[in-house]
Parts: structure tokens; C-alpha cells; sequence
């Protein structure tokens, strides 16, 4: 089959924007869509916090100060450009005077749906501009999500798109991720002549959801791991979206998202002090070490190290460690090393227990990019027991580095971690299923125990180091499946 020709639209993408997981996915498709030999063309707001420096980024002379009619206002935008770094994938900007220049990439800002609005009509006339029909849209979470209901109304006309097919990546469906705001910004988006494209029950609440136009308009709808799109059409994890998934559960799939082994690999990793292999453990030993002095902690290598790396939000399963550390802390000899931020909540938690027990815990408050590899190759385990989780990453990276990962049986935490059996001596990592306090410390102590056993503790490092989760593996799932909806054959 030809070279595809896809335009990603999307809020965040490394290395210029970034938040969270999502960054790391749209990223990774540019990348990786453009090595495969695709015409991959990248659609990301200007924003003021850009990362942009020492790259050759200047303006797309024939796309300039143009106009885009909203209702009853008229705002332009002009398109900048550069590559993405480390592919041929071109990378745009779009830039509208006042939408995008604020402290950070979300607001709470009343004219919020307006700056994504925008973002999805700026890639549409864009690609008009250039006399491009991208064979797909690929639009990435509520940001994203009003581009197939654009291209069904206020673009329709245009034959250039008569072939374009849209799918729609749902990338956390939390009840703060849907994109919810009044029903009046629906004529302020020019959309008025088009009411009944929209779900009566959300005009009777006087709501516009642009998650729920984008599973409703989108031809086909992903989501970032199989067990994710399974769990999101149950009312445990749909967040109220769960029938509209259901009825059209025939155009959802999961794949799962996979990781960048040029950025995550403890044999090539330019953050660690020291590298090693599956063949060769040796540098684990003293990356923990390293990660312990500089932690402020004693080391001692037949005392294990328990990592973690994430937001600080009830969603990370937060209030289940408030339930088990104290005590945890009090019974077993163990060190515990987190970096996150996030709620004040939790932050005063993490603050008490760290001058309770200062010989076992340590806590970066905040983000480090050097630290967090220094954690995934200096723990021994890693912890992530989230209520939820869409695909998760941080577990794949563990996987990579020999640290056996503990988690909860979720959403993509299910699709890349195997429940250790002491019998068969086989699986990856230690699993447990009910989100309780008791299941999350039952899960600990396993660990714990096992750990004890350093010839069974090898053989669990050994297996998760041999997984693969990369994008060279992982993108020819979404090659197939856009070949697939290009080819008209999902029904």
C-alpha cells in the first residue's frame, strides 16, 4: 500500500509541549509514522512556554495571518514550522494572537474552548492551504476532538477531505479530561446552524462535551491499551460516557501505547551514572547506590528499594499508600524514594512521613527528568497502584531497567505486567486486583519477601527486561488499523 499521509492534532507533543503521557504518544507516532516512510504532518498550538530554543523554526510564507469566522467574531492565525527532532515529520505551530501566550499549556480560562476550537480549524485550513488531504486525522483527546464534527459541518463543502476519514484517541476519559463548557460557546463556535448534531440530554444541561462529539463523530476511536477500551464501557471507568462506547463498540480498539528504548534503555541511558544489561547487573547495584547517597539515604544492597514517579492525585491511588505506608514503614526494613507533585493533600502527607521515618523515605517534590531516570535505575521495585490507568508508561520503563514493577490490575498495568508465580516461577512483577488498602499491601509484602530470594528476584528482573514494548512493534498496530479504516473495511 501507498505512504500514508496522516495529520496529528494534538495539545501536547515532545520535546516542545508536555504534561503528561501524551506528549510522549503523539510525539513517538510523528516519529516513528515518518520512519515507517509516512507523510506525517503534526498540528500543536504556539504556545508561549514552547520548547523551542536552538531550533530552526520560521513561518510558512502562504499561510499567514489567516482568518477563521467564529460566531459573530472573525480570529486569524499564522503557521510556523520545523522538524520534528530525530525524523522527517514536519512539525506546525499554529500561532493566534492572545489564545496561546499563558503561563501554562491549560487554562481555566472562560474562553478555553476556544483556544482547541481553534487548534482543530487552524490544522483543517492548513491542510486546505497546502492542498493536502491527509488520508487521516488522528485527533488526540478532548483538545482535538471537535475536528470531525468541523469536517462534517463547517468544512463539508470542501472535496479536497471527501476521502479523509478521522479517528478519534480517547487518552484519559476522567471527568476532568472530557472537555465540558457551557452550551452557549456552541454559536461562539460557529456551530449554531447545527444544533441537532449535538446530544439532546447535554443541550437540556446546557453542557457542550467535545470528548463525547469526538467518540460520536469520529469514524473509528482508539484508546491506549486493550484492558483500557474494555473498562471504558463499564460505569466503574466510563465517567458517564460508558453507552455512547458501548454503541459504538464495534469502531473501539485498544492499543497499547509503546515506549521510546532510545530515551529508556539502562544500557544507553545518558541520565544514570552507570549502565548495565540483562547479561551484565553489575551497574543496577551501583546506580542504587548512587541514587540512595544522593537521596540521602543508607545504602545497603540486601535492603531492597521501593521507587515511584507521579502525579500526586487521588487517580495515582495516592490514598491507598496514605492507608499502608505508616505502618509499612513501621514493620519492615526498606528504603522508599518518590518525585511527584500534585495535590497539597498528598504533598503534606509525603512532608509528615518524611520526618517520621527520614532513614527509609525520601521525597522530591516537583519534576526532575535526570532523577526520574536515576529512580527506574536505581530501585529495586517500583509502585503504582492507581485506581486507574489508561496505559501507563513508568511500569514499561521499570520493566526495561530490572525493576520489578507492583501494581494494580487496570487498564494498561494489566496488558504489561504478569503476576509472579512462586510454583511456576514465571511472570514480571506483582499484581493485585482489588483497589483496597489490603490488596495494595498484600502486593508490597509479596514483593518484599520475594526479594529475599535473590536467585528467584534475578529471574523476575531477567523476565521483564526481555519484554518489548516499543514503538518499532507498537506502531504497526496503528499502521494496520489506519490502513484498515482507509480501506473502508471496519464496518
Amino acid at each position: 500500500m501507498n505512504p500514508l499521509k496522516i495529520a496529528l492534532i494534538a495539545s501536547e507533543v515532545v520535546p516542545f509541549a508536555k504534561t503528561g503521557g501524551l506528549a510522549d504518544v503523539t510525539g513517538a507516532l510523528g516519529k516513528y509514522l515518518s520512519k515507517k516512510g509516512h507523510d506525517v504532518r503534526i498540528f500543536l498550538p504556539f504556545y508561549s512556554t514552547l520548547n523551542i530554543s536552538n531550533r530552526n523554526v520560521h513561518v510558512v510564507d502562504f499561510i499567514r495571518t489567516v482568518p477563521v469566522e467564529f460566531g459573530g467574531f472573525t480570529l486569524t492565525f499564522t503557521l510556523l514550522t520545523t522538524k520534528l527532532p530525530g525524523s522527517d515529520a514536519e512539525i506546525y505551530f499554529v500561532h493566534s494572537e492572545g489564545l496561546y501566550n499563558r503561563e501554562k499549556l491549560y487554562t481555566d480560562h472562560p474562553d478555553e474552548y476556544l483556544r482547541f476550537a481553534m487548534l482543530c480549524r487552524a490544522a483543517i485550513q492548513s491542510c486546505q492551504h497546502m492542498g493536502w488531504a491527509p488520508d487521516i486525522f488522528h485527533c488526540h483527546d478532548w483538545q482535538a476532538a471537535l475536528t470531525p464534527l468541523f469536517l462534517k459541518t463547517i468544512y463539508s463543502w470542501d472535496q479536497l477531505f471527501a476521502h479523509s476519514k478521522t479517528l478519534y484517541t480517547i487518552h484519559n476519559i476522567g471527568h476532568g479530561y472530557q472537555g465540558i463548557f457551557p452550551a452557549e460557546v456552541i454559536e461562539k463556535m460557529n456551530l449554531g446552524e447545527h444544533h441537532e448534531l449535538f446530544p439532546k440530554e447535554d443541550l437540556t444541561a446546557g453542557i457542550v462535551n467535545f470528548m463525547k462529539l469526538g467518540i460520536l463523530y469520529a469514524d473509528v476511536i482508539t484508546t491506549v491499551s486493550e484492558t483500557y477500551a474494555r473498562e471504558i464501557q463499564t460505569p466503574e471507568y466510563g465517567a458517564g460516557l460508558e453507552q455512547l462506547l458501548q454503541y459504538r463498540s464495534e469502531r473501539l480498539f485498544g492499543i497499547l501505547n509503546g515506549v521510546d528504548y532510545e530515551e529508556w534503555n539502562p544500557e544507553t541511558d545518558r541520565y544514570i551514572p552507570f549502565h548495565y544489561s540483562i547479561k551484565d547487573l553489575s551497574g543496577k547495584q551501583k546506580d542504587k547506590q548512587a541514587l540512595l547517597e544522593r537521596m540521602g539515604l543508607a545504602h545497603d544492597p540486601g535492603i531492597p528499594v521501593y521507587g515511584m514517579i507521579t502525579r500526586l492525585t487521588e487517580q495515582k491511588g495516592l490514598d491507598l499508600l496514605q492507608a499502608v505506608l505508616p505502618d509499612f514503614f513501621t514493620l519492615y526494613d526498606l528504603r522508599f524514594v518518590l518525585l511527584g507533585s500534585g495535590e497539597n493533600k498528598y504533598v503534606r502527607f509525603f512532608e509528615q512521613l518524611l520526618r517520621e521515618f527520614p532513614d527509609k523515605f525520601s521525597f522530591y517534590n516537583g519534576y526532575n527528568m535526570e532523577l526520574a531516570h536515576w529512580i527506574e535505575a536505581g530501585s529495586d521495585m517500583f509502585v503504582m497502584p492507581s485506581r486507574y490507568e489508561p496505559c501507563g508508561l513508568n511500569q514499561i520503563y521499570s520493566l526495561k531497567y530490572g525493576t520489578v514493577p507492583i501494581v494494580r490490575k487496570t487498564g494498561g498495568l494489566a496488558d504489561t505486567v504478569q503476576l509472579y508465580n512462586w510454583e511456576t516461577q514465571e511472570g514480571t512483577g506483582f499484581v493485585f486486583e482489588h483497589y483496597t488498602p489490603e490488596g495494595l499491601r498484600w502486593a508490597m509484602e509479596y514483593a518484599y519477601e520475594t526479594f529475599q530470594y535473590p536467585d528467584a528476584w534475578k529471574k523476575i528482573m531477567k523476565s521483564g527486561m526481555r519484554q518489548n514494548f516499543s514503538w518499532e512493534v507498537q506502531i504497526e498496530k496503528y499502521i494496520q488499523l489506519y490502513q484498515t479504516i482507509v480501506k473502508g473495511e471496519i464496518s
